[in-house]
């Protein structure tokens, strides 16, 4: 009897085993087949009226009408781990097909993208990562070694003696966000061993809000009346603080202000010497990088470790391990595609941009 009755559970959970196996592949196929005007990608800023993401999103919106699928801008004007959560839970409910994303929180985020991912959704991030397990590929804008260093050698270019002692401000979004704090600290790494005799004497933070961001611009000017140089890895800060030193009549000459945001927010500010440079990359690519990537996925296409893609407009892009940002998850569907090239823009090239 016993002999039996086990029999007929194994045949049980055999065949629910098939039947959903049969399903999966049934959906699976449906997915590869599916109609490419039938995928919607939700493009997730980290907060909405900033230029620089409005300017991913330009980006995101021209490569989906290139190709013919659809992509949602779903924001919101402050940056929280609340508001992204709930963002993410309507893509869910909404039965979106893949999300693109940039992350406020490196963890703060997990459970909402694990109900994203199963529930099929495809997951991708941009600009700020999230912890690698609950994505597949982050389109990155550089390397903490390549960004940290040039945020310090765009200071260090505009001093006439570099290795002489300078009094240097940090000032950026939030002490948890990812990517800036990533960049700042292999920044101070490097500057303690290019220029020993710099010294931080703070790090502020604005939380992406622009009125608060102009009043810590203003006290960090206040406070530290002999500061040499600021450095902003951050489209809110850099912007604010460039305009508390045009508050209080100051310009190149008097601090050096540098760090990284859109040159359309940044012209008027280098036109008038206030600043003499500041950095990026071309975030109109990074957008469209992303939502083609999660589009791709979205059809049912695997995209792994080592896998060469050609992109249309933008050429080819490889996969690299998550090794390259200092990650210790390794996986083989979960990689990073690191953007080929980065600006500095000066008054000499700033016209020559429009995003």
């Amino acid at each position: 009897m016993r002999k039996s009755k086990f029999f007929k559970i194994l045949t049980g959970v055999a065949l629910s085993t098939l039947i959903l196996a049969a399903c999966n592949s049934e959906d699976a196929g449906k997915k590869a087949d599916k109609d490419p005007s039938d995928v919607e990608v939700v493009f997730i800023p980290k907060m909405t009226g900033n230029a620089f993401f409005e300017s991913g999103n330009d980006g995101a919106q021209e490569m989906a009408e290139k190709i013919g699928f659809n992509v949602k801008y779903d924001g919101a004007p402050e940056g929280t781990v609340a508001n992204q959560v709930q963002i993410i839970n309507s893509a869910v409910n909404s039965g979106a097909d893949a999300i693109a994303i940039s992350s406020v929180s490196s963890d703060g985020l997990n459970q909402a993208l694990q109900k994203a991912l199963d529930a099929g959704i495809k997951v991708v991030t941009w600009d700020s990562d999230v912890d690698p397990k609950y994505r597949s590929v982050y389109i990155n804008q550089g390397t903490p070694d390549i960004l940290g260093a040039m945020l310090v050698d765009m200071a260090a270019g505009q001093l006439d003696n570099p290795d002489d002692a300078q009094k240097v401000a940090w000032f950026y979004s939030s002490p948890t966000v990812p990517d800036q704090n990533s960049w700042v600290d292999y920044a101070n790494k490097y500057m303690k061993e290019k220029y020993p005799k710099w010294e931080v004497v703070t790090t502020q933070f604005g939380e992406g809000n622009e009125q608060k961001s102009l009043q810590v611009g203003e006290s960090i000017l206040d406070t530290y009346q002999d500061i040499d140089v600021i450095i902003c890895p951050d489209s809110t800060a850099l912007p604010a603080m460039a305009q508390a030193a045009q508050n209080k009549g100051l310009n190149k000459n008097d601090v050096i202000i540098t760090g990284f945001a859109s040159p359309n927010s940044m012209r008027q500010y280098i036109e008038n010497d206030t600043i003499e440079n500041h950095g990026l990359w071309d975030v109109k690519d990074q957008g469209a990088l992303a939502v083609y990537i999660a589009y791709h996925l979205a059809l049912g296409n695997e995209l792994k470790v080592g896998d060469v893609l050609d992109v249309p407009e933008l050429g080819e892009v490889k996969v690299e391990p998550n090794t390259v940002q200092g990650y210790d998850y390794e996986a083989e569907d979960s990689g990073i595609i690191v953007l080929p090239e980065r600006i500095v823009f000066t008054k000499e090239n700033t016209q020559e941009f429009n995003f």
